[in-house]
């Protein structure tokens, strides 16, 4: 039923400071300048190699505007949605609804590039809450248009998403939705035992979606949590970062063998970020 992970959305108070922060952290620009005039937000948008991230910001009235603020009223900037590709939305929609999922109907999007005017269109369907446990998510098929990629990604650069991480306290029910539902290739499945809870990998379109799961007595809840950017050469981008005035913790080797990691503990609108280099075994 899912074929991507397509991107994710962070929501941000100012845009233009969270513009500029990202393509430092990033090493280049945005792809994409626009807004959603019906759901009165504005955006900001990175490409990489495997998915999107859409900074977001209110800028008028409407459901986005609303999602926005409360997020920030909230918990503050970051990250707010998961947004998962299909390529066939309405088979998508039967099959939730055979699952026994019942949720409103397929909804039409357009965005304009306030740089060059250019148009994409997609259509949504925004997922329930019994469905995505309180972490927002919508399911979404690109229909016309498509965002432009980076000229180049320079090795001081990130160029893909490593991973996603989301924390939740019922991981089985968990797998039930993301690998018995949308049918995720579930990759781990293990128990920590020294910090007493279990571990998820989830696969697709070359990143992971990284599962911390510990059981408690509270109602359930998934909630999205941190990001680990791919880097390929990671002193480079260590020492560009430190250079443009971020704040990082010194390399290391990686808790995954053949890694190599840092942590960007400044600039980051409130995510928790990793930065990872896969090294040539």
């Amino acid at each position: 039923m899912i074929n991507k992970l397509d991107h994710l959305i962070v929501s941000v108070k100012n845009i233009s400071e969270a513009e500029i922060n990202y393509s430092k952290l990033f090493g280049m620009n945005p792809v994409w300048r626009g807004e959603h005039k019906e759901l009165g937000t504005i955006n900001s948008i990175f490409n990489f190699n495997n998915i999107y991230f859409e900074l977001l910001a209110a800028n008028g009235e409407g459901l986005g505007a609303q999602l926005v603020n409360k997020t920030i009223e909230e918990n503050g900037e970051g990250l707010t949605g998961l947004v998962l590709g299909t390529e066939d939305l309405a088979k998508s929609k039967t099959h939730l609804l055979n699952e026994g999922f019942d949720f409103g109907n397929i909804s039409n999007g357009e965005g304009m590039d306030f740089d060059n005017g250019k148009v994409r269109r997609w259509k949504n369907l925004f997922l329930p809450d019994n469905l995505t446990r309180g972490l927002f998510a919508f399911l979404i098929e690109h229909t016309e248009g498509e965002l432009p990629m980076p000229d180049n990604f320079p090795d001081s650069s990130i160029h893909k998403l490593d991973h996603v991480v989301i924390n939740t306290n019922d991981p089985d029910g968990f797998i039930e939705v993301y690998q018995n539902i949308y049918g995720l290739r579930l990759a781990l499945d293990q128990t920590i035992e020294k910090w007493g809870g279990r571990m998820l990998f989830f696969r697709l379109n070359k990143t992971t979606i990284e599962v911390i799961g510990k059981k408690d007595d509270k109602e359930t809840e998934d909630k999205l949590w941190g990001l680990a950017w791919d880097v390929k050469d990671l002193e480079a981008t260590h020492e560009r970062l430190v250079k443009g005035g971020f704040d990082l913790t010194p390399i290391k080797d990686g808790r995954k063998p053949n890694t190599l990691v840092s942590t960007v503990k400044s600039n980051t609108h409130n995510i928790p970020t990793l930065l990872i280099e896969h090294l040539v075994s």
